[in-house]
């Protein structure tokens, strides 16, 4: 896919919700997977801690990314979290 083509969106919000949570899962995975690429441990001591931290962070912001999506089903739900659900 060209990077300025956009997927179709899906008419459904929660299933739009559930795909763009999945895409985040993939892309946290392979950004996870950085920490052990052959040409980190390459790397200088020094550097290779810096490029170990900037993974971890990304790593992070997709979750809060994919946390906040949820946040938008609950919300839509009316506010109610699934873990609050009987």
């Amino acid at each position: 896919m060209k990077p300025d083509s956009q997927p179709p969106i899906i008419t459904d919000l929660k299933q739009e919700c559930d795909v763009l949570r999945l895409n985040i899962d993939a892309v946290a995975g392979r950004l996870n997977g950085l920490k052990e690429h052959p040409a980190v441990a390459q790397v200088a001591v020094k550097p290779r801690g810096e490029m170990l931290a900037n993974i971890i962070l990304a790593y992070r912001h997709l979750e809060d990314a994919r946390m906040r999506i949820g946040k938008v089903i609950q919300h839509y739900d009316g506010g109610v979290s699934k873990h609050d659900k009987p």
